[in-house]
């Protein structure tokens, strides 16, 4: 949900979505305690198991309300991904990649720029950038889970004292599910489905 909620953030509104669904691993060892020994940290196939009712694969094709198209792949089986939630877009003007395991870079290309020097380059977060006065005082001090937490909280206590309605909310919520909904059905009917307003 947090591909589809970047999506939506940074391209518009999600119109249909043609999407394949799959789980490779019918029985898995059941997750027990905070640690997650399924993931990276710690590959362990010990434990009692149970039967497993998320899929492993995804792929979509997403149509936007404003014409732009996309694809968005989510895998559970990628070994040496941790937790690479990483987009690009490509427009007239040209690209943007982010990586959200190296969340303190932006990769950008501009379409205008020279051909001897054409090519991505990378801006760091810092103080000129979104919270980073407080938060990253000089570029490249780094991002980390903390941080976006604490971004997080500042979003939110400000909503309240200012009596605006944050962002991300709760219709941003519900748009995300309605999306995930659709690329459900289209998993399993393998055809087109319109995302419900």
């Amino acid at each position: 949900t947090h591909v589809l909620d970047f999506a939506r953030y940074l391209v518009g509104e999600v119109s249909a979505v043609n999407a394949i669904v799959k789980t490779y691993i019918p029985e898995r060892p059941l997750q027990a305690g905070g640690l997650d020994k399924l993931g990276a940290s710690d590959k362990s196939g010990e434990g009692p198991k149970g039967v497993v009712d998320v899929d492993d694969e995804m792929i979509t094709l997403l149509k936007f309300q404003n014409g732009a198209v996309g694809s968005i792949e989510a895998s559970r089986n990628a070994h040496g991904r941790n937790n690479f939630l990483t987009f690009e877009i490509h427009g007239s003007k040209g690209s943007i990649a982010f990586n959200y395991e190296r969340m303190d870079e932006v990769q950008v290309m501009f379409a205008d720029d020279p051909a001897e020097t054409r090519g991505f380059r990378t801006i760091y977060t810092g103080p000129n950038h979104p919270y980073g006065q407080n938060l990253w005082p000089i570029p490249a001090l780094g991002i980390g889970y903390g941080e976006t937490k604490i971004i997080e909280c500042y979003d939110f206590f400000s909503a309240i004292v200012s009596g605006k309605l944050p962002s991300p909310n709760f219709e941003d919520g519900y748009k995300i599910s309605a999306i995930a909904d659709a690329i459900l059905e289209s998993g399993v009917s393998e055809r087109w489905v319109n995302v419900a307003n």
